[in-house]
C-alpha cells in the first residue's frame, strides 16, 4: 500500500508546471512522475534538480510496481533532460557535476552503477561509468555508438563487460573500442568461442590493467583430446592469461579441462582469490596441481559443481580444502553424486573452513540425518550465513509413470524435515543462518563483495 506522501506526490505531478517545491519532496514527486508516466514532469524535475546526485535505480528500481511498467518513455524523458543539463554544464568555465544513472534493456536492468561525471581537467568533455551486456540483437547498436563515441567528448568508461553469443571477432571490436582505464570484468557465455576463439580474444585484454575477473561460460572450451596444434593453443591461452597481472578471479564453468587445468593456470603471476570450475571434468591430478599450487591458500571463493566426489575425487578435494580453510568464505558442491559417508569424510575439513560465509550443497545424495547432523556441527561457524542443501533423500517416494518407476517428493515428509532444521536453528540462537533447499533464493556471492 502506498503511503499518505506517495499518493499526495501523484496528486502533483497530474499538473503542469509545477510549483515552487523544497529539496526534500524532489524523490517522490519523481517515483510518482515516473510511475504515472508524467515524462514532462520528469523533464521539468530533472532540469531543476537540487542534489549533486540523480541515481534513477535508488529512485525507482526497488518499487515492485515497475516490474510490468513499461518505462521506456520515461527513461528516454530523463536521458534527453540529462543530455540538456550537461550541454548547458560544459558552457561554463567551471563545474562540478555528478550524475548517477541506470538503464534498463527489455524489463531487466542491464547496466548497474552507471554515472555521469563532468569535469574540466583537460578537454571539456563527460565521463560516462557503465556496466555493459551485449548480445546478438544489441551488438550493431552498442559496435556503432562505441565507435561514433571515440570522436566526441561523451567518453564511455565500461566497468563490466558481458557479451553472450556473439563471435570472437565481433568481442574484439567492442574490446578495442572500450577506455582501458576502468574495466574490472569481461564475461563471455554461450558463444562456442572454443579454445581457437578464446585465444583471439586474450591478447586484447592486457590492454586493460584494472581487469581483475575473466570468466568464460559454457564457450565449448575442450582440451581433453589434445592434438599438436590444440597443446599450442593452450600454451597460448596460458601466456595470454600470465599478462594479466591483476586477475584474481577466473571462471571457466563448463569448459572441459580434463587433466590440463596445470597447463592452463601456469603463468598465472599472483594467486586466484576466486575460482569458478563447474562441471568441468577435472580428474584428481587437476585437483592435486590446485593443492601444491600458489592459488589455494588464497582462495576466497571455489566452485567445484557438478564433479563426481563420490569416489576418486574425494580424497584429492579433502585434500585441497585443508589448503584453503584458512582463506574459504564461499565454497558451492551442488551435484557431485556425495552421500552421507562422503560427507562424513569431508565434515571436519569443513569444520577447519573457520572464515565460511556460504556452503551450497544442493543436488548431492544427503538424509535428513546428515543434514541435521552438518548443521549441529557447522553452529561453530560463527561467518556462516548460507547453507543451500539438497531435498534430503529419505524425503522422496516411488511413483509409477508411463515410462517406469520414478521417484517424487513427499511433502509431508519434506515439511517435517524442514521444521526439525528450522526448530535446530531457533534452538541454537542462529537467526542468522539460512537453511534453504531453493538455490534460487540465495545466489552466489560475487567476488568484488567478498
Amino acid at each position: 500500500m502506498d503511503s499518505l506522501l506517495f499518493l499526495c506526490a501523484r496528486r502533483v505531478v497530474d499538473h503542469r508546471p509545477l510549483p515552487a517545491l523544497p529539496a526534500d519532496l524532489y524523490h517522490v514527486l519523481f517515483q510518482a512522475a515516473f510511475l504515472d508516466g508524467r515524462t514532462l514532469v520528469l523533464r521539468d524535475l530533472v532540469a531543476t534538480w537540487p542534489f549533486p546526485l540523480l541515481h534513477l535505480q535508488r529512485l525507482v528500481g526497488h518499487r515492485q510496481v515497475l516490474r510490468d511498467h513499461p518505462c521506456n518513455l520515461c527513461v528516454q524523458a530523463v536521458i534527453q533532460a540529462v543530455v540538456a543539463q550537461l550541454r548547458q554544464e560544459l558552457e561554463k568555465p567551471e563545474c562540478n557535476f555528478r550524475w548517477v544513472l541506470e538503464f534498463w534493456h527489455g524489463h531487466n536492468l542491464q547496466s548497474a552503477n552507471s554515472s555521469v561525471h563532468l569535469c574540466r581537467s583537460g578537454p571539456p568533455g563527460v565521463d560516462v561509468h557503465t556496466d555493459l551486456f551485449v548480445d546478438r540483437r544489441t551488438y550493431k547498436i552498442l559496435r556503432d555508438a562505441l565507435q561514433a563515441g571515440a570522436a566526441s567528448p561523451l567518453r564511455l568508461k565500461c566497468r563490466e563487460f558481458k557479451a553472450v553469443d556473439i563471435s570472437a571477432s565481433e568481442i574484439v571490436t567492442l574490446l578495442e573500442s572500450l577506455d582501458p582505464s576502468c574495466l574490472r570484468r569481461v564475461e563471455l557465455c554461450f558463444n562456442n568461442l572454443g579454445l581457437s576463439g578464446l585465444s583471439v580474444i586474450l591478447p586484447h585484454l592486457s590492454r586493460f590493467p584494472e581487469l581483475r575477473s575473466l570468466k568464460v561460460r559454457y564457450s565449448n572450451v575442450d582440451v581433453r583430446h589434445l592434438m599438436p596444434k590444440s597443446a599450442m593453443r593452450i600454451r597460448s591461452v596460458a601466456r595470454q592469461l600470465g599478462m594479466l597481472p591483476s586477475l584474481r578471479e577466473l571462471n571457466l564453468g563448463s569448459s572441459q579441462l580434463s587433466g590440463n587445468l596445470r597447463q592452463i593456470l601456469c603463468d598465472l603471476q599472483a594467486p586466484l582469490e576466486s575460482l569458478e570450475l563447474a562441471f568441468c571434468s577435472l580428474v584428481p591430478a587437476d585437483l592435486a596441481f590446485l593443492t601444491q599450487s600458489i592459488h589455494a591458500p588464497a582462495l576466497k571463493k571455489l566452485d567445484l559443481s557438478g564433479h563426481d566426489f563420490s569416489q576418486g575425487l574425494l580424497e584429492p578435494l579433502r585434500l585441497l580444502l585443508e589448503e584453503t580453510s584458512a582463506s574459504l568464505l564461499h565454497l558451492d558442491l551442488m551435484d557431485c553424486y556425495m552421500d552421507d559417508s562422503n560427507l562424513e569424510v569431508l565434515l571436519p575439513t569443513l569444520l577447519r573452513c573457520s572464515r565460511l560465509r556460504f556452503l551450497g550443497l544442493y543436488g548431492n545424495s544427503l538424509s535428513t540425518a546428515a543434514l541435521k547432523d552438518l548443521l549441529q556441527k557447522t553452529l561453530e561457524l560463527v561467518d556462516l550465513h548460507v547453507v543451500v542443501y539438497p531435498v534430503p533423500e529419505d524425503c522422496y517416494k516411488p511413483d509409477q509413470q508411463e515410462s517406469g518407476w520414478d521417484f517424487v517428493v513427499d511433502k509431508e515428509l519434506l515439511t517435517a524435515a524442514t521444521a526439525e532444521i528450522s526448530q535446530i536453528l531457533e534452538n541454537s540462537g542462529r537467526t542468522d543462518l539460512v537453511w534453504t533447499y531453493n538455490p534460487c533464493v540465495h545466489g552466489a556471492l560475487d567476488y568484488f563483495s567478498l
